[in-house]
């Protein structure tokens, strides 16, 4: 009874912390339509305020390790609980800029610690065959908040000072972790450990010669420090490689960008009116949404690496057609940003929707290559935008790492607020579809493999003394990764053109497949204990 207890409790703190996290990346792509407005924001200003998420997310990756380690798991989730109701009460309360600002960074500060802490705590708590079901509940719980978010942003699109609703409610979920840890215990309980594990039949020890080293070695919590990552001592040096290695291809094969101008797609394909371009957004959403569970569901079953590996070959196929096809309908791209300041403007969403592109750029915080504002799923890849687009406002997750992570569906929100002018799209019906579909398969894959899967083997592969610390470390390139690509995105295009920058993600989705293959291990099955004895024997 107990053991089904925490189990329950787990997946509550999982499934919440993910929820929290892709709320807070969302909300904003509707708050700021009306915060232009009543704070009379200019594109710079815009920008600092989405911004402002993925710099106090930043801050929090690079000194959450210590915090994860030192004081444990649990100590860290609930901390980041306060430190979120206290940023949520700032921006709902919130009478000048510089309040939202300070608001946004406190937020984005909680939700990086949470998103570490909830996967490391969750990992360890339960069971070896259970682990990938429940640390990937993490990423269901994003895309379901991301989904929230816009649901949100459209009721409260038209009510007066509707962001102060719409930032406020975070505080709901978040009471809701809070107590549910409460009633978990401080240290996990072992429900992981070889012993059990093995004697179950849970999982099977590669070979009779690793069984008997497990016997002949009982497990001992080693202590670390943080230079030991880059060193040889249990074989630390190979983990950060892989680490590294799939934070870094999870966005370097252009998961911040792909949906860039997903709201030119919809267009091109018929979603003109407000509603059409509403259910294509909340459509991609939910294709997200379904992915993630099927990921959830063979995480046991099917491997870590495999999902990866699969994910990463239809993530490559499809940058790619997306590419070749752009060589023949070449997407509208533009870098303006037009600041909504009228005090006497419309808060209406729907009229927004409704308004063309050019007459609406302030739509998110970071203008899309499209035209219309498309919000991106990782942590942070609409404060990136923002800084060279302009014109856009929504950041994401994966990020993640995302991921939080991140990230993709959040492009949809924007991607979909289409009705946009008529372009050289409406010429290749058939081509538009290709790309449409190519787009749903992208986010697809990555919720299956990427999205997912890079976070689960993150909390696997090193030892629980440096746990928090490896895991800050490899989050803190993710959200740099996001910056770059999202900063990039624009320039890429101006300098090698827009269908050879997604022929280049393709190739690097091609690397990231060898990369998988010849350096990730397969952890499904093992416990915590049983996986770091074979990374610290096997180089």
């Amino acid at each position: 009874g107990r053991a089904r207890l925490v189990l329950l409790l787990s997946a509550t703190v999982s499934l919440l912390g993910g929820l929290i996290f892709g709320y807070e990346f969302g909300i904003i792509s509707g708050a700021l339509l009306q915060l232009q407005i009543d704070f009379h924001l200019s594109c710079f200003k815009q920008e600092v305020l989405v911004s402002s998420l993925l710099i106090g997310a930043l801050l929090a990756s690079l000194v959450g390790g210590i915090l994860i380690d030192r004081h444990g798991r649990r100590r860290a989730i609930l901390v980041s609980n306060v430190v979120l109701l206290f940023g949520s009460l700032v921006l709902t309360l919130a009478r000048s800029f510089i309040w939202l600002v300070i608001g946004r960074m406190t937020v984005g500060f909680a939700i990086s610690i949470s998103s570490m802490a909830c996967c490391i705590y969750v990992s360890e708590m339960v069971a070896a065959h259970q682990r990938g079901l429940l640390v990937s509940l993490y990423e269901a719980g994003i895309t379901v908040g991301i989904l929230l978010s816009y649901a949100l942003n459209y009721i409260f699109a038209d009510v007066a000072e509707g962001w102060r609703y719409m930032f406020g409610l975070a505080i709901a979920p978040t009471a809701m972790q809070f107590l549910s840890i409460l009633f978990l215990p401080v240290n996990p309980v072992k429900l992981n450990s070889w012993d059990s594990d093995s004697q179950k039949g849970l999982i099977q020890l590669q070979t009779t010669e690793d069984r008997e080293a497990a016997k002949r070695e009982p497990y001992k919590e080693k202590h670390y420090s943080f230079l030991d990552l880059f060193r040889t001592r249990d074989n630390m040096r190979s983990r950060t490689l892989v680490g590294l290695g799939l934070v870094l291809f999870q966005q370097f094969t252009g998961q911040p960008n792909v949906l860039g101008y997903a709201s030119k797609i919809f267009h091109s394909v018929g979603f003109q009116s407000n509603s059409s371009a509403i259910l294509a957004s909340v459509g991609l959403g939910a294709i997200k949404v379904v992915a993630t569970l099927v990921a959830m569901a063979f995480a046991d079953k099917a491997g870590r690496r495999a999902l990866l590996m699969a994910g990463c070959v239809v993530m490559a196929i499809s940058v790619t057609t997306i590419g070749l096809t752009s060589r023949s309908a070449p997407p509208a791209v533009a870098r303006d940003c037009d600041a909504a300041t009228d005090p006497n403007a419309s808060h209406s969403y729907t009229q927004h929707l409704l308004t063309p592109a050019s007459s609406r750029a302030s739509v998110s915080p970071f203008a899309l290559a499209s035209g219309a504002g498309t919000s991106q799923e990782g942590p942070g890849f609409a404060a990136a935008r923002g800084a060279q687009s302009s014109g856009g406002v929504t950041d994401s997750s994966h990020h993640h790492k995302v991921d939080l992570e991140g990230q993709s569906e959040k492009e949809t929100v924007e991607g979909t607020e289409s009705p946009v002018s008529e372009g050289p799209f409406s010429k290749y019906i058939v081509l538009n579809w290709i790309t449409l579909l190519s787009m749903m398969a992208f986010v697809s894959a990555f919720s299956i493999g990427f999205g997912p899967m890079t976070w689960l083997v993150l909390s696997e592969i090193y030892p629980a003394g440096i746990r928090g610390r490896a895991f800050a470390f490899c989050n803190s390139f993710n959200w740099a990764a996001n910056l770059l690509i999202s900063l990039s995105f624009l320039d890429l295009i101006d300098a090698i053109g827009f269908s050879w920058m997604f022929l280049l993600y393709g190739l690097i989705g091609v690397m990231a497949v060898i990369f998988i293959y010849l350096f990730v291990p397969e952890t499904k099955g093992q416990s915590l204990e049983e996986i770091d004895q074979q990374f610290s024997r096997k180089r």
